[in-house]
């Protein structure tokens, strides 16, 4: 026991990781080290020789595991230090900074519009992208032929009856029709439309739409402009001025376009105005006698205002945009720029 004990002290000297060290107790701790082989002897020994052998081996035995025991903890100690120190942080440097996304402000626009009309008690409604000529002209008073059909640049994808929509107003058609002339209408039906437009600063050929439509009893102007000054109110400001000036829809007679008063220099006269005081936002009219009654509306009992807002004007006016492309990019710069604007 004394020489066992003696190469141990001497081997374990020598020792400086966990793994020689489990190998070293292995050779002399396991069934066929030199220690167990000492245990076996036990069976030749008389009683009173096993009494007083016994205690020396386990005095043995616990000498040499305290031995690798606390070498054990040492070793342990300084590989856990050692790996703390390795992977220490500084918590007084910068924290790396994680690039989020934030939402899209043209969405954010949509859904300011689609919050204040459902609190007038309108319906959003959508409806397909890939419309049916009929829907998207002569339901609107747009007959094959009509000059009003060139301006428009349609993307025609089955020869001359099929297209992309070239505005939102197909989805007032649809629904009056489904109310077969029986109730009134109360819908705004914001989406994408699609022309033939140069791809610049301020042009698209895909564009997001928010259209407006109310049909109902005795409707008059006078309703359309109340509705729509309360809008840009509460979207723009409670001191904007509103200003309508007549114009020309083939679905709307009479016709305006409407003007707001320049939020920016409160209309003194700016760049975003154009040094003239007003913004306009949209277009609109008392629905057209053959648009009503072509979508099954008797036009001698029932009247109706419609109007039209481009979303990405708007979000360009509102946040200062100055190209259009900005709304569709995917460069997350772009959007830390959104969500600063929209806080602000």
């Amino acid at each position: 026991m004394e020489e066992l004990l003696k190469n141990i002290k001497e081997e374990i000297k020598n020792i400086t990781d966990l793994k020689s060290l489990n190998e070293l107790k292995i050779k002399y701790l396991s069934k066929k080290g030199p220690i167990n082989e000492l245990s076996l002897k036990m069976k030749d020994l008389s009683i009173e020789e096993k009494k007083e052998y016994g205690m020396k081996l386990n005095a043995f035995k616990n000498e040499v595991n305290n031995l690798f025991d606390t070498l054990k903890e040492k070793l342990e100690t300084e590989e856990l230090n050692k790996k703390l120190e390795n992977e220490k942080i500084d918590i007084s440097l910068p924290a790396t900074k994680i690039n989020v996304g934030a939402p899209n402000i043209l969405e954010k626009v949509v859904e300011d519009f689609e919050e204040v009309f459902m609190s007038m008690g309108y319906d959003v409604v959508d409806g397909p992208e890939v419309e049916e000529d009929k829907f998207n002209f002569e339901l609107l008073g747009l007959p094959k032929g009509h000059p009003a059909r060139d301006a428009q640049d349609t993307f025609y994808v089955k020869g001359d009856e099929m297209l992309m929509r070239s505005h939102t107003s197909p989805v007032q058609a649809r629904t009056m029709l489904k109310y077969e002339g029986k109730e009134p209408v109360r819908i705004i039906c914001p989406g994408k439309a699609y022309r033939r437009d140069d791809d610049d600063a301020t042009h698209s050929h895909q564009f997001t739409q928010i259209e407006g439509l109310l049909v109902d009893k005795d409707i008059s102007l006078s309703d359309l402009k109340g509705t729509v000054t309360l809008i840009c109110k509460k979207l723009f400001g409670n001191d904007t001025i509103t200003r309508f000036r007549p114009s020309y829809y083939q679905f709307t007679e009479p016709s305006v376009e409407m003007d707001i008063s320049c939020f920016a220099c409160k209309g003194n006269g700016c760049s975003i105005c154009k040094n003239t005081g007003w913004i306009t936002i949209g277009g609109a009219g008392v629905v057209h006698y053959d648009v009503l009654k072509g979508c099954g509306y008797d036009p001698n009992i029932w009247s109706g205002f419609a109007f039209g807002f481009g979303a990405e004007r708007c979000a360009m006016l509102k946040y200062g945009i100055n190209d259009i492309r900005t709304f569709y990019n995917t460069d997350l710069r772009e959007t830390r720029n959104f969500d600063r604007k929209d806080a602000e």
